[in-house]
């Protein structure tokens, strides 16, 4: 009857990874007990996270090919937009959010469009925006900027207002630091730079003021949501962006932090219900309301 801050299924936000193919769930080693999903296999884990109470997906996609303009980040026949008609179609009350970035379909793995050897803030919008019509073309109920490019938000704003889709919601990662968490996923995205980092564009892990400005400025420009990624290591980061603002926080529980998680599980290190749980309550009593994780469809399970 007292207990603060509670955790439910409808909080929690389960990141997918999709690619083209079919019949294909194959183990992603880093992400023990997440998968690569055809489109027809993704239409079933979805329906398994919907049906234990989880409201929303977001969607990671992985091309056949890259190239330096990222050409199926924005194509009518990526393989988001196939797996958002897909998901569409199967699940209508299935809550779909996508990842707007270009680090999976760019051949050089940065989250923009590199010109003369520096990533170009500017021409990276105009590519950003279109793949975030794309994705509300396709049925995207929210596009969620991840590349750290200056304006992005409005950017996107304007650019789904113009083409007819105001009522998408636009999540942003406003605060995404330059961690070292995030090694899981890029292999489990295959998107790894091949040169170079992330720090230009990232932000620096020591700055918690600069993450504030950050948030307030998606604020201004039209953003719906915010988000804090990494959530553990960033738990104040989250805690301030909660007394600054109040649209509706979210975190996002990365592939370090799960994969840290499962690999204390297997050596018989840690209860693998009682550390997630605690972790998830963490990270709501911080000030989140919503929380991306891979333990998404297990917690649910066990929440309800």
């Amino acid at each position: 009857m007292v207990r603060e801050t509670r955790v439910s299924p409808a909080d929690l936000i389960a990141p997918l990874f999709v690619c083209h193919g079919s019949d294909r769930r194959e183990e992603i080693p880093s992400l023990p007990g997440q998968y690569h999903l055809s489109i027809d296999e993704l239409v079933i884990e979805a329906a398994v996270l919907h049906a234990s109470g989880v409201p929303a997906v977001i969607l990671f996609g992985l091309p056949d090919s890259k190239d330096e303009a990222a050409l199926e980040a924005y194509s009518e026949d990526g393989i988001v937009q196939q797996a958002l008609r897909a998901l569409r179609a199967e699940l209508p009350d299935l809550i779909l959010i996508t990842d707007v970035c270009l680090c999976q379909y760019t051949s050089h793995g940065h989250c923009g469009v590199i010109v003369e050897g520096e990533i170009d803030n500017d021409i990276t919008l105009e590519v950003l925006a279109q793949v975030a019509v794309s994705h509300a073309a396709a049925g995207a109920d929210m596009v969620a900027p991840s590349d750290m490019m200056d304006g992005r938000v409005a950017a996107i704003r304007s650019a789904l207002d113009q083409e007819g889709f105001s009522q998408t919601g636009i999540l942003a990662y406003s605060a995404k630091f330059a961690s070292a968490f995030y090694g899981p996923f890029r292999e489990a995205a295959h998107s790894t730079p091949s040169s170079g980092d992330r720090r230009g564009y990232q932000m620096d892990p020591g700055n918690a003021r600069e993450a504030l400005r950050e948030v307030l400025l998606d604020v201004d420009e039209g953003a719906d949501m915010v988000m804090i990624k990494p959530a553990m290591p960033y738990l104040d980061v989250i805690a301030r962006a909660r007394e600054a603002t109040n649209l509706p926080i979210a975190a996002y529980q990365v592939s370090g932090e799960y994969a840290m998680l499962k690999a204390a599980v297997a050596e018989g290190l840690l209860d693998e219900r009682a550390a997630v749980l605690e972790s998830l309550t963490a990270i709501k009593r911080a000030g989140a309301d919503l929380i991306l994780t891979y333990h998404a469809g297990a917690a649910a399970r066990w929440l309800s």
